[in-house]
């Protein structure tokens, strides 16, 4: 009989970590410093009264906003009643769930480019409504894709009701949970209808919520009336919520990557503060959206390694607070899928789930997030299955030490006939799908096709296969009728095209 070492350690999956606790205690307790000596703008009567209320300073107040400081114990207490885990469902709740907490990943698309790449023609043009429902198909195909965001503006339609359209598509698309976009409360009421239609009904939806709203502060330090009016209707409405700052370190934070996550904690914490006063336990996803500007073109980078390094200290601090999170990933700078998307894509997917994002977005994003593509939505499912393989990381035990194959096989001989081998390697050894393992004659026989070249070619098997609807034809017609209601409203407003660049 074999004697068991006792204390033995195992390292269940590798990690990444850039902050250590004291460091994430130093930006944390940092932000609370800023929130209530320098304060933070809310451009929201509604909602710095509120604050005002319950013990905020409330000064230099102006026509449309007021200066509000928090004191630590405000901060304090929202902390206690914010949800430590929260749960969001596909449509089909049954087969889809996502349950944000501690160091479970779930990875997903972006949302709102004005400009997507044609799978059939490579055109660089403007998003539809089709694209949309497009990119659901997509993520409903691909497996490791857990939920979904547009990763397009629908403009084939009015400005002030794209969100309703751009939902419509996606519930066309994808029974997966959804993160939302609206342009304002209207439509995100308009939105809510539509998914109690979906789901079967308002109490259902308290169940089973089938979407959360990504909603995006005005750094440095400021909440506008329409950030502010949604967050307090999510908070009232039960609707899960991501805050997520997006500051630009060296334009809209401090160059130093910790000064940008002192100033984005600062920015999501008065959401969470506001969030709780509204209703203790409303729903909340920590989000920050943080990357560099690039001083010599002024963009926003998606492919740093600045965004790749805050994003996971900000998974950190959130993880230390203990509350969920919103992180970035499958993202790149390139203006198609071409090597330099699979290689920013690639770290950026590997940073991301080796520090333990929750809710991790943005995968299919190109050219600063203003361009979707299906090529890299196919390409990063790949790599997100690559990624995983490597955080289950090398079990050391004795069926995996293997002494007894080792002994059977002996000197000079092989393992490929050994049961060990044969009922182990499928779950043992990753297999890809799209990157190419063939010898070089294999490679030519198969037509030497290019990684690019097979992805796009999944992409449009994927689009070009006839599938059952998801939605009736009678449950698609009380949907449309909602968009279409809200067309009537906004008739005489056209989509301003400038707008999105």
């Amino acid at each position: 009989m074999q004697v068991k070492k006792t204390n033995y350690l195992v390292n269940s999956t590798p990690t990444f970590e850039v902050l250590t606790e004291e460091e994430i205690r130093a930006i944390y307790f940092a932000s609370l410093t800023v929130l209530s000596e320098t304060g933070v703008r809310v451009y929201n009567k509604e909602g710095y009264d509120l604050l005002g209320a319950n013990g905020a300073t409330v000064e230099d107040i102006e026509e449309d906003s007021a200066l509000v400081k928090l004191q630590p114990e405000m901060v304090d207490i929202a902390l206690s009643t914010l949800p430590r885990k929260v749960v969001i469902y596909g449509a089909d709740h049954q087969k889809y769930k996502m349950e944000l907490f501690k160091d479970q990943i779930y990875f997903g698309a972006g949302s709102d480019t004005p400009f997507t790449i044609d799978p059939y023609t490579s055109e660089r043009r403007r998003a539809t409504y089709k694209d949309v429902k497009n990119f659901a198909r997509l993520a409903e195909a691909l497996p490791n894709l857990d939920f979904h965001m547009s990763l397009g503006i629908v403009q084939d339609t009015a400005v002030g009701t794209y969100d309703r359209w751009q939902y419509l598509a996606m519930l066309e698309g994808t029974n997966k949970p959804i993160n939302i976009t609206a342009v304002d409360k209207d439509g995100l009421k308009d939105q809510l209808e539509m998914a109690y239609i979906r789901v079967g009904g308002k109490e259902q939806w308290w169940k089973t919520p089938i979407f959360s709203l990504y909603i995006e502060p005005v750094s440095p330090l400021s909440h506008s009336v329409e950030v502010i009016d949604k967050l307090m209707f999510c908070a009232e409405h039960r609707i899960p919520f991501v805050y997520t700052p997006c500051p630009l370190a060296g334009a809209t934070a401090p160059a130093t990557l910790a000064g940008t996550a002192v100033q984005a904690l600062t920015e999501s914490l008065l959401g969470i503060v506001l969030s709780q006063l509204v209703r203790p336990g409303a729903p909340l996803i920590i989000g920050g959206l943080m990357s560099a500007m690039d001083m010599r073109t002024a963009v926003y980078s998606y492919g740093s390694p600045e965004m790749a390094l805050l994003s996971a200290a900000y998974t950190q601090i959130t993880k230390w607070l203990g509350v969920p999170e919103y992180e970035t990933a499958g993202c790149s700078d390139a203006k198609m899928y071409d090597e330099q998307a699979a290689m920013e894509a690639t770290i950026n997917i590997a940073t991301a789930a080796l520090v333990g994002g929750n809710m991790i977005h943005d995968v299919g994003y190109l050219e600063q997030g203003l361009t979707s593509s299906g090529e890299m939505m196919v390409a990063s499912d790949e790599i997100i299955d690559m990624v995983k393989r490597i955080l289950r990381g090398i079990p050391v035990d004795d069926d995996s030490r293997a002494l007894h194959v080792i002994n059977d096989v002996g000197p000079g001989g092989h393992y490929l006939a050994h049961d060990h081998t044969f009922e182990r390697f499928k779950d043992i050894i990753w297999q890809p799908k799209l990157i190419d393992r063939q010898n070089y004659e294999g490679w030519q026989a198969s037509g030497s096709k290019t990684h690019r070249q097979r992805v796009n070619e999944r992409v449009k098997e994927i689009l070009d296969r006839e599938e059952e609807p998801l939605v009736d034809e009678k449950m698609f017609k009380e949907l449309k009728r909602i968009c279409e209601l809200a067309d009537e409203k906004y008739k005489d407003q056209e989509l301003d095209l400038d707008m999105f660049g």
